[in-house]
C-alpha cells in the first residue's frame, strides 16, 4: 500500500471512528432525516465544518509537531492516551449499549434548522479536540504532500456518515433504535481506537 493509500485509510478510519457516536448532533441529523426536512442544508453544515477543522488542524497542528521531535513524542502519546481512552469508552459502551433516539421535533423553519445545526456543531468543545487537536496531531506524523491525504481521508469519512444518516434516516432509524447495533458499531469503534492508540504510542517512542 503507498503512503497516500495508508494515509487516507487511516485517516478515514480515525475520522469515522470520531464522527460516529451516539449525540446530540447525529441526533439532530437523524431528526432532520426522518421529517424530510432542510437534510441537505444540516447535511452540508455539518460535513463542511468538519472539513474546516479537519484543515486547519492538519495545517497548523501537523506543520508545529513537524517542526519538533520532541513536541512530535509528546503529542503521540497524549494522542495515544487519548484514543485508548475512547476505545475504552466505546468498549463500555459496546456492553452497555444505547440507541440513538429521534425525538424531539425538528426545527420548523430552514433558518431554525442551520442555526441549530451550527451551534451544535461549532458550540461543541470536543469537536475542537477530535478534529483539529487529534486528527491535526495525528496528520503530522506524515510530510505535508501525504497529510492532504490523510485529512481527505477524514473528510470522506465525515461526508459519507453525515450524507448516509441525513437521507438514509427512514432506512436507519430501525436499525439504529436497537441497541443491538450500536454494540457492534461500538465495538469495532473500540478495535480502531486502540490499534491505533498501539501505532501512535509506538512512534511517539521512536522519536522520544
Amino acid at each position: 500500500m503507498s503512503a497516500a493509500l495508508s494515509a487516507a485509510v487511516e485517516g478515514l478510519l480515525l475520522g469515522a471512528s470520531l464522527i460516529i457516536a451516539i449525540g446530540a448532533q447525529n441526533a439532530f441529523v437523524l431528526r432532520q432525516g426522518l421529517a424530510a426536512r432542510h437534510v441537505g442544508p444540516i447535511v452540508a453544515i455539518c460535513a463542511l465544518s468538519d472539513a474546516v477543522l479537519i484543515v486547519a488542524g492538519a495545517a497548523g497542528i501537523g506543520s508545529l509537531v513537524n517542526a519538533s521531535s520532541a513536541l512530535f513524542a509528546l503529542l503521540a502519546f497524549a494522542g495515544a492516551a487519548f484514543l485508548a481512552w475512547y476505545g475504552w469508552g466505546a468498549a463500555r459502551r459496546a456492553l452497555k449499549p444505547g440507541v440513538l433516539v429521534a425525538g424531539g421535533g425538528p426545527a420548523g423553519t430552514r433558518r431554525a434548522a442551520v442555526l441549530t445545526a451550527l451551534a451544535l456543531t461549532w458550540a461543541n468543545p470536543h469537536v475542537y479536540l477530535d478534529t483539529v487537536v487529534l486528527l491535526g496531531g495525528v496528520s503530522g506524523r506524515y510530510p505535508p504532500d501525504i497529510r492532504a491525504f490523510f485529512a481527505g481521508g477524514a473528510m470522506t469519512a465525515s461526508v459519507i456518515w453525515f450524507t448516509s444518516l441525513g437521507y438514509g434516516a427512514r432506512l436507519l432509524q430501525p436499525v439504529f433504535a436497537r441497541p443491538a447495533a450500536w454494540r457492534v458499531l461500538d465495538a469495532i469503534i473500540a478495535l480502531v481506537m486502540v490499534t491505533l492508540a498501539l501505532k501512535l504510542a509506538a512512534e511517539g517512542w521512536r522519536m522520544a
